[in-house]
Parts: structure tokens; C-alpha cells; sequence
């Protein structure tokens, strides 16, 4: 009596990785993550290709900056328009950062100045479709604004924004303030950052330096 052959069943190799190798995705993953990758640097393409903004973007209506025995402070208002590339983004529901930044220096004639101090601010706003608004974070704080003006708004000024401590500025020696107010596009998607490197109409911006004594 003949048995039939034992039927052998291919048995495939585990997966063998090392520290520094590269992770293989499986077809179906790579192909999503094709998809996504195509459809971001699409999106960043065709926002870049829209025609540059020449207007000036940002202009700075107010700063100035007081000092008492807690500390030292600044008050800033910036007018922020946005240009129409960065608009385009923003109703695509691509989020945007906008940093504002004041260093503190004190000049020293033998040496490069020294930075005494250095604070910033970060906003992230976002449009959101469903409810056709604005969504600004600021740190743990979240607040809606119905419109793109009002919520611009909210970012564009402070108030009394204690940017150095009584102990950092020594009495008898020169220290400035270096302020900076932009649209940081580091902190975009990684794909929009390659689309929008270079652009003009991405580049708003503002600085000034003032004498602090």
C-alpha cells in the first residue's frame, strides 16, 4: 500500500533587523504612504505656484518697552496680512506658526555682546471646515475665532510681555532688545516646507532693535 507524499509547506524566513537597519513596510504600507506623501507635496506645489504677493505683509505699528523693579517689558502691535499663497494654505486647512521673539543684550566693548535674556511665543492657527473658524493654540491654551481677521488679530499685539528678570540687566552697562515677529515655515509640514523654500510671498516678516538704557 502506497502512502501519498507528504505535502511541504514553504516556510518563510522571520524578519531578521539589526540596530541602524532600515524597516521594510509591506506593499500595502508603502502604497499609503506613497499616497500621502504625493498628495501633501501636491497640495505644498500648488500653493507655491501661486502667483508671489508683492504688497508688504506685515508692518510693525507699535513697540516700545518699559522697566520697573520686577523686570523689564514689551509692547508690540504688528498689522498681518497674510499674502495670497499663505491665505491658500491656511483655507486648505494647513496649519501655520507665527513666533514672536525678543532677545536682550548687553553690550560689552571687549567682547562679543552677550545675550542676557531670550523669550518667545509661538501661535498655531488652524482653519477648520466643518465649522468654518478659526482655531488659535497658544501653548496649553486653545481659543475659536469666527473670522480669519479676528483671529489674526489675537496674535498680532501683546501687552506688557515681561521678556527679562530685574537681575539680568546690571546697572551702569548698554543693553538692547532685539525683537522678531514671523511666520516661522520650519515648523510647517515637512513636504510644505519643500514647496514653499524660497518663496517670496512666505517670507513675512519684521525686526527691530531698541535701546533699552
Amino acid at each position: 500500500m502506497r502512502f501519498p507524499a507528504p505535502v511541504e509547506h514553504a516556510v518563510r524566513p522571520r524578519a531578521r533587523y539589526r540596530a541602524g537597519a532600515t524597516a521594510v513596510f509591506p506593499r500595502s504600507g508603502r502604497r499609503w504612504l506613497s499616497l500621502v506623501l504625493g498628495f501633501a507635496v501636491a497640495v505644498a506645489l500648488s500653493i507655491a505656484a501661486t502667483p508671489a504677493w508683492s504688497a508688504e505683509q506685515v508692518e510693525l505699528t507699535g513697540l516700545d518697552l518699559s522697566r520697573d523693579e520686577d523686570g523689564v517689558y514689551l509692547n508690540y502691535a504688528v498689522n498681518l496680512e497674510l499674502s495670497r499663497s499663505v491665505e491658500d494654505a491656511l483655507n486648505k486647512a494647513v496649519p501655520l506658526f507665527f513666533v514672536a521673539e525678543a532677545q536682550v543684550f548687553r553690550g560689552r566693548w571687549y567682547w562679543r555682546d552677550r545675550r542676557v535674556a531670550d523669550v518667545v511665543r509661538v501661535w498655531r492657527i488652524v482653519y477648520q471646515p466643518l465649522t468654518s473658524s478659526y482655531r488659535i493654540t497658544f501653548g496649553a491654551l486653545t481659543q475659536t475665532f469666527a473670522t480669519r481677521a479676528e483671529a489674526l488679530a489675537a496674535i498680532s499685539r501683546a501687552s506688557r510681555w515681561k521678556i527679562a528678570e530685574p537681575g539680568q540687566i546690571e546697572d551702569g552697562s548698554r543693553h538692547y532688545v532685539e525683537f522678531a515677529f514671523k511666520l516661522d515655515t520650519s515648523l510647517l509640514p515637512r513636504p510644505m516646507q519643500i514647496g514653499v523654500a524660497g518663496q517670496p510671498d512666505w517670507q513675512i516678516s519684521v525686526t527691530r532693535t531698541l535701546r533699552l538704557n
